[in-house]
């Protein structure tokens, strides 16, 4: 499985890809608008950072002005990929960006056959919204199961689920016992993965011990 950090943060960005864990990147407006920087700018930052994807929202939402954003925001980069709302509109773009040989992130899913459209219309990536399914009570992790079926049962399909809207690190551990190909996680979740209170309690253990010798690895 790959990991996307889900952010418009550069510092954190930059610290996490320190650990050779961070495999891409995905924004929002939303994350753009917590940082209180220029767009474009933080874009760049982040792809001198990151070589994999980095998702670049569209905020337009018909064809004419969406094509004409992404082909801007596709310029900063090679490894830009522009995001799209799975729209109509944002699927006939989505066509089009694919013909142009660029990525493309068809984002705010939310059922089986939104992702069915998106696969077909050439998505790279496409990105259900597990969180925000079971805010309302329904189960993110069906909609996954489903969608996984779906693309198994056509090899010729490319595009790569992208888990998204993850909450908690259980939802990153069962999007990986589905087979799906990304999870794009926070940076506070990411960290939390590698918690566990028995590490913790063996690593001071070990380390009490070790203090006993009074020796030292490096002389």
């Amino acid at each position: 499985m790959k990991f996307f950090l889900d952010t418009a943060d550069v510092e954190e960005i930059k610290d996490l890809a320190q650990t050779g864990l961070v495999d891409g990147v995905t924004t929002n407006p939303s994350l753009v608008a917590k940082t209180g920087r220029d767009f474009k700018e933080i874009l760049k930052e982040i792809c001198a950072i990151i070589s994999g994807p980095v998702s670049a929202e569209v905020t337009a939402t018909d064809y004419d002005s969406m094509m004409k954003e992404g082909l801007h925001l596709a310029k900063i980069a090679p490894n830009i990929a522009i995001k799209v709302p799975l729209t109509m509109e944002g699927l006939r773009a989505c066509r089009s960006f694919r013909e142009k040989g660029i990525l493309v992130n068809v984002t705010l899913c939310f059922s089986p056959s939104q992702a069915l459209l998106a696969a077909k219309a050439g998505a790279s990536f496409i990105s259900p919204f597990i969180g925000r399914l079971d805010d309302i009570g329904q189960d993110g992790m069906e909609l996954l199961a489903s969608i996984r079926e779906i693309y198994d049962n056509y090899p010729e399909i490319e595009t790569e689920i992208l888990a998204a809207s993850i909450r908690h690190t259980r939802h990153v551990v069962e999007s990986a016992e589905l087979g799906i190909d990304i999870a794009t996680i926070p940076p506070s979740i990411l960290k939390k993965l590698v918690e566990h209170p028995l590490t913790d309690k063996g690593l001071d253990a070990f380390l009490k011990d070790w203090k006993k010798t009074n020796q030292s690895i490096v002389a």
